[in-house]
């Protein structure tokens, strides 16, 4: 199904340099869930194949993948192990952010470009335990304070993924003399910055997710890299879809094994595979729906963000694109699992990793609930003005 989606011979090109490591990654992914440890072993792997440098534009010495291309990797990958997606998808999605509308200066790019080039990891440090998720507004409780040697950083920020490997942590501070919220650019190894690995989750266990302590954490000034006017940026920002396309490869995985398992299992009541009986089939045949209305949103948002005369028309559609796939895929686990069976709920199924992985989709951003009540307003306001 997914062959319909792949339009160019370079994204072929790193579907399979991704499908030459599968292997050694999905064999990863049992050991990360049991023991709720990051991938180590697929980052070193995706690092060997360029991985951090796709989403960097040419231009900059990266390999230029447009917001469609790292969806179609970042399903596959997350095919392969959801924890591995979803960990460096933020890097993914983060240096295609910051390169794609410009967030820094020039010569802030370029140098942070080299370091990309070299492998370096990066991921945005912005949830807190009393605000919750910052695309609701809350004002950080991390401040940042100008000095003479730079800005001084404390505070504590939750959901830290792929605090293992980052290299660097694009913060979120709040700014008491500008009145507003600013983004600084820290090292991993500068003094009083730590990770608190306290990461203990049932679903997504191995993106340690830990908390980040700052502690009299001293920023060069020009590490000030952003100033959003908004607390979630305020623009349209195609790059987040990285995160439905982890959860609609965790769909897809486990589409996967229940069709395998149904052309294969064969109880000694019947005389063929459960694949023949027409209650499976339904299952079946219902899980390949879901998953051509999930691909036909997810791309079909990601084609319109990547053309820049369709893009200024997007409102609200990374949001449905989040929200359609991310339902579709916690249903088809579901469906999956119904054709399994009770074996599907064995410690040793994958299945039950999928059930509860697929899950945290809901609490990445953004929310159901904020979605349905945009959609809501923007429909009402719409209706008001057709009417002036």
């Amino acid at each position: 199904m997914k062959e319909l989606f792949i339009k160019t011979e370079r994204q072929r090109y790193w579907l399979e340099q991704l499908a030459s490591i599968a292997e050694p990654i999905k064999s990863e992914a049992v050991e990360v869930d049991e023991q709720s440890r990051f991938p180590f072993e697929a980052y070193k792997l995706l690092l060997q194949i360029g991985y951090p440098k796709l989403t960097l534009p040419k231009q900059y010495g990266g390999e230029g993948l447009s917001v469609y291309d790292m969806i179609l990797v970042q399903e596959t990958l997350a095919s392969y192990d959801e924890n591995a997606s979803l960990s460096l998808g933020w890097t993914l999605g983060v240096v295609g952010e910051i390169y794609d509308k410009k967030l820094w200066t020039e010569d802030l790019l370029q140098n942070f470009a080299q370091k990309v080039q070299q492998g370096a990891i990066i991921n945005r440090a912005v949830s807190e335990l009393a605000t919750g998720s910052p695309t609701r507004g809350g004002r950080p409780g991390t401040n940042a304070v100008s000095t003479a040697n730079g800005w001084l950083l404390n505070g504590r920020k939750i959901f830290t993924t792929a605090s293992p490997v980052l290299d660097y942590f694009l913060t979120s501070a709040w700014i008491e003399e500008k009145g507003q919220i600013g983004f600084f650019l820290i090292h991993k190894d500068v003094a009083g910055l730590s990770i608190e690995e306290n990461w203990q989750m049932s679903a997504m266990r191995g993106t340690s997710s830990h908390d980040l302590v700052l502690q009299d954490v001293v920023v060069p000034a020009h590490h000030l890299v952003e100033l959003p006017s908004h607390p979630s940026g305020g623009k349209i920002n195609g790059w987040i879809l990285h995160i439905p396309a982890t959860y609609l490869g965790i769909a897809q995985a486990a589409r996967d094994y229940a069709l395998h398992f149904a052309n294969h299992h064969q109880p000694n009541s019947l005389n063929a595979p459960i694949s023949t009986l027409p209650n499976v089939q339904q299952l079946l045949g219902d899980i390949e729906l879901k998953l051509h209305q999930a691909r036909f949103v997810l791309y079909g948002v990601a084609e319109a963000y990547d053309d820049p005369t369709r893009r200024h028309t997007l409102t609200n559609e990374m949001a449905v694109a989040k929200h359609t796939v991310t339902n579709i895929a916690i249903d088809v686990v579901d469906k999956a699992m119904r054709v399994v069976g009770a074996k599907s709920l064995q410690l040793t199924n994958p299945l039950q990793r999928y059930y509860r992985n697929v899950r945290a989709g809901l609490h990445n951003p953004p929310m159901d609930d904020m979605t349905i009540l945009k959609l809501a307003t923007a429909a009402i306001e719409q209706q008001k003005l057709s009417e002036q």
